[in-house]
């Protein structure tokens, strides 16, 4: 397994620019391939269940020769038993051919304090890219840490 924190890098980048933002995708590419493996292999929906934590579901959405989409979620307990809530449903493009996984899409309603400010902070393109990229990279990395894998 290769581990992101341990590849050498030959230049530096600025904090928020296009190419941190890159890098960015690199590393949740390789925390995903922790996750689930090959992406492309996979079909449906899997579920990850940890003692302690909430269960993990990643549904594979489409798949091209070169990209997979899929989404990944927590289930959350919700008022009643029977009703689960989505959160923070991130939508996910994974580009096979560039070693790059991407947060397209997150819940459009973020309910904990810190993500609400997040989103309030984010403006253009760039911005709002990185947050919702630096949200996925940390939260990929919270799963593994949890012991989630998908088989």
């Amino acid at each position: 397994m290769m581990i992101d924190a341990l590849i050498p890098v030959s230049w530096r980048s600025r904090p928020r620019s296009f190419v941190a933002l890159m890098s960015m995708y690199e590393s949740s590419f390789l925390r995903l391939r922790s996750l689930c493996g090959d992406p492309a292999r996979l079909s449906g929906d899997h579920v990850s269940r940890v003692e302690g934590d909430c269960d993990l579901v990643l549904t594979i959405t489409d798949q091209t020769p070169y990209t997979t989409g899929l989404q990944l979620t927590y289930l959350w307990p919700g008022e009643d038993e029977a009703a689960l809530l989505r959160f923070p449903d991130v939508e996910i493009r994974v580009y096979a051919d560039a070693r790059m996984a991407e947060a397209r899409r997150w819940a459009p309603e973020a309910r904990h304090p810190a993500l609400q400010d997040l989103r309030r902070g984010m403006g253009r393109e760039l911005h709002e890219r990185w947050g919702m990229n630096i949200m996925l990279n940390k939260w990929l990395e919270y799963c593994l840490e949890r012991g989630h894998r998908f088989g």
